[in-house]
């Protein structure tokens, strides 16, 4: 085997260009070539001339003439199943038909490529020959087979005029039930004929068993749901769940049949997008609340505006660019989202203290916008700059990682729009230098108000949007009673203190010999710092290990063994 088609083989494929890798197993009666491709192959081409090879291996002379034709496809890990669907019950037939109907309806889905269904057994006619029997009557097995088949078909009529039309006229000649088959003709003898009743048994059995499923060590009815691709996975799952409620709910799926979803790859998407909605609301959060005690809540309140502005204008700019929600993306998003308020951060407290110098508010935005344009424009392009090397990384990698770049580039050049845009416009309205304590009644007001209609939504089950409510209404409290009192005391007192410090430090380095101290010693951190990383070098890794939702475990036997003996073995 190994030496008449698998070398013969390998030799025709080894002359494709941009084949990295060749690796064959060959066993009694079967070989397989496994073949790694340069990611610049098209896999359609790739595909193509690994068939030409292997039709030019097969014209040789000395290559065997091989049972069956050579089945030659990709590995394509998007192949992979989405989803399985587990039914479970006392009666097999039941399971069957509930698969079936889920099987036509799932793949009818425009985002179902292919539902392959486990664990059951089809039914098929069979025929059992007896060879004694059979040789008494001179019926030899091939007699049997092409008289079945030249008997099991429908073939055309022909077509015949009728009121104007012509129309087609199809003979069915399949057979509807075993008892037809029995009648068949396999030999016609000089006084009798022979049919196959006369030299076999002819009945419906269970075809052999080609899988087993389980679910915690019971057998199941499993069905493999593979994902169209490029559809969204979230809409696939989505629809899938809704066809088995209303199924359940119709008694398309019995009551006696309990279903149960598997391997549902789309609840790590989710968690990875409510990962993202969490980092976002608690980014502003927390931009708000450290910059409210430099700035005051409403000043704070417009640089914690450029991260939902940034975020959706960033959204808007990738999908009309084809990009969807992937892994990197969201990790990019996540990893963005302490960058994208610089700018404005820059940009407020530059108008701030134009207008606590007695500058109007126009002219504060004008004077104070126009001083520190250029260097975030500057300082922007740079940290763009710095990742527009990961999109030029080649190969499968390069493809993989190219999200993060572009999705960088993205959220902080709409970061920069908001702080020269849109911040400036927010500054002019409404910013103040002064703050003033809110009135007690009013925040009450806010409190009671705001907790009412979160409340109202929670009943009605908009939980996510009633709970911003609700916790808005606690802020308006916490502000008046913590914030606002701890703000002033920040500015009034902590402040000050610290200009002072840091003045009377930098008076203490600048004098005498001191500056050409400090920099001989950043020197010598700089090249400690080196020297640490030469002796203790950090472990580089791709991405960091991490605790595995599920493990898949892959058993090998030798080709050809029985799926009892595998069966028994998990």
């Amino acid at each position: 085997m190994a030496k008449k088609i698998t070398q013969s083989v390998e030799k025709e494929i080894g002359g494709i260009k941009l084949i990295d890798e060749i690796n064959s197993n060959s066993v009694h009666g079967y070989t397989t070539i496994r073949i790694k491709f340069d990611f610049k192959m098209p896999v359609d081409e790739a595909l193509q001339k690994v068939k030409d090879a292997v039709d030019k291996a097969r014209t040789k002379s000395d290559f065997p003439a091989l049972p069956v034709e050579p089945n030659i496809f990709e590995l394509d890990p998007s192949k992979m199943p989405i989803m399985n669907i587990n039914l479970r019950g006392e009666n097999a037939s039941v399971l069957k038909d509930v698969a079936k109907n889920l099987e036509k309806t799932l793949e009818d889905l425009p985002e179902i490529s292919e539902v392959d269904i486990r664990g059951i057994q089809e039914q098929e006619m069979r025929i059992d020959v007896d060879p004694i029997k059979a040789q008494s009557v001179n019926v030899t097995l091939d007699d049997i087979q092409m008289a079945v088949s030249s008997e099991n078909q429908t073939i055309s009529g022909g077509e015949v005029l009728m009121n104007g039309m012509r129309k087609t006229i199809r003979i069915e000649g399949e057979f509807k039930d075993a008892d037809e088959l029995r009648k068949v003709v396999v030999k016609q003898d000089e006084f009798l004929p022979v049919h196959l009743e006369d030299v076999a048994s002819v009945y419906f059995g269970n075809s052999d068993t080609t899988s087993y499923a389980r679910e915690f060590g019971s057998s199941v009815v499993m069905l493999d749901i593979k994902k169209q691709a490029g559809q969204n996975l979230l809409i696939a799952s989505d629809k899938i769940n809704e066809i088995i409620a209303l199924a359940q709910k119709d008694g398309t799926i019995p009551r006696s049949v309990d279903v149960s979803l598997t391997n549902d790859q789309s609840n790590n998407t989710r968690d990875m997008v409510s990962n993202l909605e969490n980092s976002i609301i608690f980014g502003i959060i927390l931009v708000v609340g450290v910059l409210l005690f430099f700035l005051g809540l409403r000043n704070a309140l417009f640089v914690g505006v450029a991260i939902p502005l940034s975020m959706l204008m960033s959204f808007m700019i990738l999908n009309a660019l084809g990009v969807t929600l992937n892994v990197m993306v969201l990790f990019s998003l996540v990893l963005a989202l302490g960058m994208l308020v610089d700018n404005g951060i820059v940009i407020v407290e530059n108008i701030y203290r134009f207008m606590d110098e007695g500058y109007t508010a126009k002219e504060a935005v004008i004077e104070g916008v126009g001083e520190v344009a250029w260097p975030i424009i500057s300082s922007t392009a740079t940290t763009v700059a710095a990742f527009i090397p990961l999109a030029l990384w080649p190969g499968i990698i390069g493809e993989f990682m190219k999200f993060l770049p572009l999705t960088l580039m993205i959220v902080l050049t709409s970061s920069l729009f908001v702080a020269l845009v849109i911040n400036p416009v927010l500054a002019v309205s409404y910013m103040k230098i002064k703050q003033q304590k809110p009135k007690k009644q009013i925040v009450f007001k806010v409190f009671l108000f705001l907790s009412v209609i979160g409340i109202f939504f929670v009943i009605f089950g908009f939980l996510s949007f009633g709970n911003l409510l609700i916790f808005f209404g606690l802020m308006s409290l916490l502000n008046y009673y913590v914030l606002y009192p701890g703000t002033m005391r920040f500015q009034e007192k902590f402040l000050p203190w610290l200009d002072r410090t840091y003045g009377q430090f930098l008076t203490f380095v600048m004098t005498g010999k001191r500056p050409l101290k400090f920099v001989l010693g950043t020197i010598a951190l700089l090249f400690l710092s080196i020297l640490l990383m030469v002796i203790f070098p950090p472990k580089v890794e791709f991405f960091p290990e991490n605790d595995p939702n599920y493990v898949n475990i892959f058993i090998s036997h030798p080709i050809g063994t029985d799926i009892k003996i595998t069966n028994e073995t998990t």
